[in-house]
């Protein structure tokens, strides 16, 4: 997979990208993350990217020229994804991460200001994401969400797959409590089902507590998920 990111403040990126599971990921080559400074492609001696919005109003916007030229620099293959990260966009989930770590090459460009030229939304970018309903300083950040979200899907980025699988949403669910040494800790003990080595029965109380908290704390999540007819009689949950 390869990740290029067009923003006008590309040393954000240093220090998230530059440490942990990311780095090792692009030093094995498994993914290739490329930043490119919006400003670089401005055409006059300030390196002008913004501009007052017609009609007036407070802020600044950014122009449609530098964002443009930026990505048309990359030569992208016909059908790559360029995605404008906006609290105008459609709202990030692990269902989307999950579809867009299957791309090859996708495009990241950072909003700034008051937001972008409207002619950068129709006739550049194929999509609009937003991490959440609350405003940042700059789509930086929510990049960086993206990235992070999508570099752990690509095979071979995690030691182990399984942990992908059993990670909170990868299923629809909560993820289970998690245990581990000692087994005694201040008189708070791991469940015996655990200690069992018994699969089938811990699997069964993994999910059991998968669905429990579910219900406890994100129950919309339910709406989408596939329930047997014993758990959705334990749940309480009418078809």
């Amino acid at each position: 997979m390869r990740l290029d990111v067009l923003t006008l403040f590309p040393e954000m990126f240093r220090g998230p990208f530059e440490d942990s599971i990311i780095k090792r990921a692009v030093d094995r080559e498994l993914v290739q993350i490329a930043f490119h400074n919006i400003r670089d492609f401005s055409t006059d001696k300030h390196r002008t990217v913004d501009d007052a919005p017609y009609g007036g109003g407070p802020g600044m916007v950014m122009k449609p020229d530098p964002v443009f030229a930026a990505a048309e620099s990359l030569n992208l293959p016909e059908g790559t994804p360029v995605i404008l990260l906006s609290p105008q966009g459609r709202l990030f989930n692990q269902r989307i991460a999950e579809d867009l770590a299957s791309k090859e090459r996708l495009v990241l460009i950072c909003g700034h200001y008051e937001g972008v030229d409207e002619r950068i939304r129709e006739h550049l970018t194929t999509d609009e994401i937003s991490i959440g309903d609350y405003i940042l300083t700059g789509g930086e950040i929510p990049a960086m969400v993206l990235v992070d979200a999508l570099v752990r899907l690509v095979p071979g980025v995690l030691g182990s797959e399984e942990s992908i699988r059993t990670d909170s949403l990868s299923s629809g669910l909560l993820q289970f409590p998690l245990y581990t040494r000692p087994a005694d800790f201040r008189g708070w003990k791991v469940p015996e089902v655990l200690l069992s080595g018994n699969h089938q029965e811990i699997a069964r109380w993994r999910r059991s507590q998968s669905l429990l908290r579910t219900v406890e704390r994100r129950p919309e999540l339910l709406e989408v998920v596939e329930l047997t007819d014993e758990e959705r009689s334990e749940l309480g949950i009418r078809r």
